[in-house]
C-alpha cells in the first residue's frame, strides 16, 4: 500500500474524498535528560537555536505521523485531511507531540 498522505487541508488536488472515516490522532512523548541537554544544548547554540532540542523535536513530529498514518490505515483510509500539530510540555523536562486529522478515503478525479 503507498504511503498515507498527511495534509494541513480539507482536500487534496486532483483526488474526491469518497469517504469520511473518523477523526484520528498520534502521539509522541519526548524526555529530556535535563544535565546532559543542557550541556549539549550550551555547545550548539547558534543564533539563538538548538539543534538537538530540534532534533528531539522533529523526531517526535515524525513518530506522530506515523502514529496517524497506521491508524488510518487500520480504518482504511488512503489520507489524512485537516491535520494539526499541537505541542505541550508535560511535567519533568517532557514534550508531548500530538497531531490529529480526519481519515478519508480518496479517488482520484
Amino acid at each position: 500500500m503507498p504511503e498515507i498522505t498527511v495534509t494541513t487541508t480539507d482536500s487534496l488536488d486532483g483526488t474526491e474524498i469518497v469517504e469520511y472515516r473518523d477523526v484520528i490522532a498520534g502521539e509522541a512523548v519526548i524526555g529530556a535528560n535535563v544535565v546532559s541537554d543542557i550541556a549539549a544544548g550550551i555547545r550548539d547554540v547558534v543564533g539563538g537555536r538548538s539543534g538537538s532540542y530540534e532534533k528531539k523535536i522533529e523526531s517526535g513530529r515524525q513518530e506522530a505521523l506515523a502514529d496517524i498514518r497506521a491508524e488510518a490505515e487500520d480504518l482504511g483510509a488512503d489520507a489524512v485531511v485537516g491535520a494539526t500539530f499541537d505541542y505541550e510540555e508535560m511535567a519533568e523536562g517532557m514534550l508531548w507531540v500530538n497531531i490529529s486529522g480526519t481519515a478519508v478515503t480518496t479517488r482520484s478525479e
